[in-house]
């Protein structure tokens, strides 16, 4: 997938929901931006230490421009609030992407779950679903019906959507994911609660996520290694309280990196000997196990060497 990164134009903003913004995002000379796949995100870069995940909530077979949906959190870290008080159109904005964590794999059934902006990824995975001819249902939870995006945009999908405010039926009601067909996918995006509680219900081989915030982690060793860059020719030590990422920055080594929390996938590197401590919230069970990759902002090692393709 080609990947952009420069400045993308506000070309259009539009209130979708109470608190959430959508946004259009153009090349500034009217090119093409490159192809994405439902599930995939974008980096924002909305200043210096401000830096932001966005799914993008578009039509993939309309290269030009990109939508993304962003909602106010009043808790937040101020992204949000930039992006809300501070971009209109006409305004500039760096962009990078786009990447693909939370990729629609075929299936003949789909049981699509969203809480909140959490519908951002699924919508363009219906759509998919729909083209590929699978059956498939949503159900989509938030805390008011008008606090959720995009309600318009899926009446066309009939009674395969559930729309739930939790103000007028209460928590979603998760009983559609038991007795699943043999083939189903469950996608699901939204609140760590809403996650926690699907995966509960879930098997791990039937179930995909995509988180906003990190997972919470076990406390790893927090003991000293070493790591081997094996295109670099450079040996480090990674400290116990200092990360991979921050240790091969330090040393002059670029590598591409976004949030530093596991969760956008931006840093994920070959692992070519030595055993990781997974501690991201992106890679699957399988990925795990087979330690061919890592996600360096937060992964360390479970002995005393790592060999990285850097």
């Amino acid at each position: 997938m080609t990947v952009y990164d420069g400045e993308l134009v506000v070309a259009g903003r539009e209130s979708v929901a109470e608190g959430v913004l959508a946004l259009i995002l153009r090349h500034p000379l009217g090119e093409d931006l490159p192809s994405w796949e439902p599930g995939a995100h974008v980096d924002v870069v909305l200043g210096p230490g401000l830096e932001r995940q966005y799914s993008l909530c578009g039509d993939p077979a309309d290269r030009s421009g990109w939508r993304i949906a962003v909602l106010r959190e009043p808790e937040g870290r101020g992204g949000s609030a930039h992006v809300h008080d501070r971009l209109g159109p006409g305004d500039k904005v760096r962009v990078r992407g786009p990447r693909n964590t939370f990729r629609l794999e075929p299936a003949p059934h789909y049981r699509f779950v969203a809480g909140g902006i959490g519908i951002t990824p699924i919508l363009p995975m219906l759509a998919a679903a729909e083209a590929a001819g699978a059956r498939w249902t949503l159900l989509y939870g938030g805390r008011t019906r008008a606090s959720m995006a995009f309600t318009a945009e899926l009446e066309r999908y009939g009674d395969r959507v559930t729309v739930a405010p939790q103000d007028e039926t209460g928590l979603l009601d998760l009983a559609a994911l038991d007795g699943l067909p043999s083939g189903t996918l469950v996608y699901c995006c939204g609140p760590g609660p809403l996650l926690d509680a699907v995966e509960e219900r879930c098997p791990a081989e039937v179930l995909r996520v995509e988180r906003f915030r990190p997972k919470e982690r076990a406390a790893g060793t927090g003991t000293e290694f070493e790591v081997v860059l094996e295109r670099s020719g450079r040996t480090l030590t990674v400290a116990p309280d200092v990360s991979v990422l921050d240790t091969v920055r330090a040393a002059g080594v670029e590598v591409l990196f976004s949030c530093t929390e596991g969760t956008c996938g931006t840093c994920e590197t070959d692992v070519l000997e030595g055993a990781p401590d997974h501690r991201d919230s992106v890679l699957s069970d399988e990925e795990r196990e087979a330690g061919e990759t890592m996600l360096i902002c937060v992964s360390r090692c479970l002995g005393k060497r790592l060999v990285l393709d850097l």
